[in-house]
């Protein structure tokens, strides 16, 4: 926290500059105020206010915080509002905070959070005239205000000075505004920081880390591995605590690329850096007279560190060979205790992260074996960043398809496909995309002894691969009928582990994409039924590109009406209409296209399992199309007339979309109004 403590020292001045600003109305005016906006609305409409909204604002910062949506929502409430100088008046007796952005951290949002809501009744929207003298009204934040009336109309809050209410019953949609000349402070608060204060007379762990200049580098990785706050809480802890050469011959063990804290600047290494502070920490307090031989919980989950007996004093043991011994004990803190050493301790994990320093990558690893090598081609040809990715800090688990696993796979997909390099389209690319990342399991690295017989395991491509345990050892089920064989498992690498298989494993999401991919658009199904030839000549003699729409990638529904039902539409239409090609004029086209796009429904491929009985569908030419399914399951498609058509055919499922065949030419009111 930002010497929240010095609060306390500037309130006999805050009081001073509230009780002059009380005095004063230059905040005093209009607002603007209206039953039909809420109150925060009702702020953010006032500049006199506008700090209001940045507090809560900011106080929204925090997870879990959402008082802009509480003050939005029905209410009642009743809100006393303070003034932008009120704020600005807190702001000023507040070292490093001359704005409310600078309430950056969780516990200073939380602070500011209580505060805020100590401005809030919940439940009633009090006006003026039902305040009375003396009246106790509890806040949202859980205590109580004290309504004083003297003339005017004061708040009495935990301090001794009350604030003005300078603008009353400002009205909104859930509830009521009162302008106040003063922040109201809770007991909370100031009891919260009258704790601090006291804290601060004997100083935390991290103070006296930064105090202690042999320290400076368990204060500089303490701050990157961002335990400031943890090691600065209530406790009690104690810390072993190592000295600055400690540290940096650690960093000597860890070679060239660790010159100092400052190349801990992966997520994985700061994560690592976090552990290793951890392990020193035990959560309570050892002074150097209670120590004992034997293994010592610390902070880090699941880890303990050894006291060994050595002559007439104590080691400390760790995942290494290499003990610490201790140079200074029983250093008192607020807090805890520390006692410095004279070696960086290491639990089991950062042993691991050295010794995988040496390992390579997944895509290293399969760079450097031959029968991986179409692999390797398949994630540069994919062009999704998968080689970047499996470069990454992981870890991830990858089923890795040997060279000939994929030529089967070519040989599979037809004469279209004689290499990897045949996948050339954006399509193509995505479709490889998914097939590679359908062998990479992320978050975890899982080595054969791992793996239990059924196991279903989600990959990285979304959908799920089962593991099979039989007497031809490991296999991987997908969504095929042919198991693939892990051919080789556990090659380590530093970033996850690969199993190479004998067959591309292939999700259910691809082998309907290679089905969509060999299927025709509804343009192409069109032209190739005979029934459908009008409806082809119709959509060509419009000429206003709907061909083209229609052979695009939708999804489409499109209900398409048969040549009986356009010969019968041009004999209702009389003698100018012999064929569709007398849909000559500019007009007559635009009735046209109102005709057909009446039969597209856009951004949705609806089967009729999905239609339902008295539904109403909007077409892409804005007018509804309402479904009627007979008792008999005959569905039937309502227009603007007096005549329904009757799906024919159902389910013509095409790339883009799927096709109804119906028996009438479906009109929207407009064409019925334009004929």
């Amino acid at each position: 926290m930002k010497k929240m403590n010095r609060l306390l020292n500037f309130l006999p001045i805050l009081f001073i500059v509230l009780i002059s600003l009380s005095c004063s109305d230059d905040d005093d005016g209009d607002i603007i105020q209206s039953n039909d906006i809420t109150i925060v609305e009702t702020a953010q409409a006032e500049d006199a206010l506008s700090s209001l909204v940045s507090a809560l604002t900011t106080a929204d910062n925090s997870e879990g915080t959402d008082l802009i949506g509480t003050l939005s929502s029905d209410g009642p409430f009743t809100v006393f509002a303070p003034t932008n100088d009120a704020f600005t008046s807190l702001l000023n007796q507040l070292d490093d905070f001359d704005s409310l952005s600078d309430f950056d951290t969780d516990e200073e949002r939380e602070i500011l959070t209580t505060i805020l809501t100590y401005h809030v009744v919940a439940g009633v929207a009090a006006s003026s005239t039902d305040l009375t003298n003396g009246m106790m009204v509890t806040t949202v934040q859980g205590e109580d205000l004290t309504i004083n009336i003297d003339g005017d109309v004061y708040i009495d809050d935990a301090t001794e000075i009350d604030a003005k209410v300078v603008i009353a019953d400002v009205e909104a949609s859930n509830g009521v505004v009162h302008v106040i000349d003063k922040v109201l402070l809770p007991q909370a608060i100031i009891d919260a920081l009258n704790d601090e204060d006291d804290e601060m007379e004997n100083g935390t762990l991290v103070d006296i880390v930064v105090a202690t200049e042999p320290l400076s580098l368990l204060e500089a990785a303490i701050i990157k591995a961002d335990l400031v706050t943890t090691l600065s809480s209530d406790g009690p802890f104690t810390v072993f605590a190592p000295t600055d050469d400690a540290f940096v011959a650690l960093l000597d063990i860890l070679g060239d690329e660790y010159n100092s804290l400052d190349d801990f600047d992966t997520t994985e290494e700061i994560a690592l850096l976090k552990d290793i502070l951890l392990y020193h920490v035990i959560t309570a307090e050892v002074a150097s007279t209670d120590l004992s031989a034997g293994p010592v919980t610390t902070a880090l989950a699941d880890n303990s560190i050894e006291v060994i007996t050595s002559e007439d004093t104590f080691v400390i043991g760790d995942a290494s060979d290499i003990d610490a011994n201790i140079t200074g004990v029983d250093i008192m803190a607020s807090n805890g205790i520390a006692h410095t050493i004279d070696k960086v301790l290491l639990p089991q994990t950062a042993i691991d992260f050295v010794m995988n320093m040496q390992l390579k990558t997944i895509v290293d690893t399969a760079i450097a074996t031959d029968d991986l090598s179409l692999l390797v081609d398949a994630l540069i040809q994919a062009d999704a960043g998968l080689v970047g990715t499996l470069n990454g800090d992981g870890p991830f688990t990858v089923f890795a398809p040997t060279n000939a696993a994929f030529a089967d796979l070519l040989d599979t997909l037809g004469d279209n496909f004689n290499s990897l390099a045949d996948f050339d389209t954006d399509e193509e690319k995505a479709l490889l995309t998914k097939v590679l990342t359908y062998h990479v399991i992320a978050g975890t690295a899982a080595f054969s002894t791992d793996l239990n017989n059924g196991q279903a395991i989600e990959t990285f491509q979304g959908e799920n691969i089962t593991i099979v345990l039989s007497d031809n050892g490991v296999e991987i089920m997908d969504a095929t009928e042919i198991n693939a064989n892990v051919a080789l498992a556990d090659v380590e690498a530093s970033n996850g582990v690969v199993h190479v298989i004998d067959k591309v494993i292939l999700p259910q999401e691809v082998l309907d994409m290679l089905a969509a991919m060999n299927m025709k658009t509804i343009v192409e199904i069109a032209v190739e039924t005979d029934d459908l030839s009008l409806l082809v000549d119709a959509l060509v003699q419009a000429d206003a590109g709907l061909v083209e729409t229609l052979s695009g990638d939708g999804p489409f529904t499109v209900f398409a009406p048969t040549n009986a039902a356009f010969v019968a539409l041009l004999d209702a239409l009389g003698e100018d209409y012999n064929s569709l090609a007398d849909f000559d004029t500019e007009a007559e086209k635009e009735l046209l296209v109102t005709i057909l796009t009446y039969h597209v429904v856009a951004n949705t491929a609806a089967n009729a399992a999905d239609l339902s009985d008295g539904q109403s569908i909007t077409t892409f030419q804005g007018e509804n199309v309402g479904i009627n399914i007979k008792e008999d399951g005959t569905v039937h498609v309502e227009d603007a007339s007096e005549d329904n058509a009757t799906v024919v055919i159902a389910d013509v499922e095409a790339s883009n979309g799927v096709v109804h065949v119906i028996n009438k030419v479906l009109l929207p009111q407009a064409a019925l109004d334009a004929l």
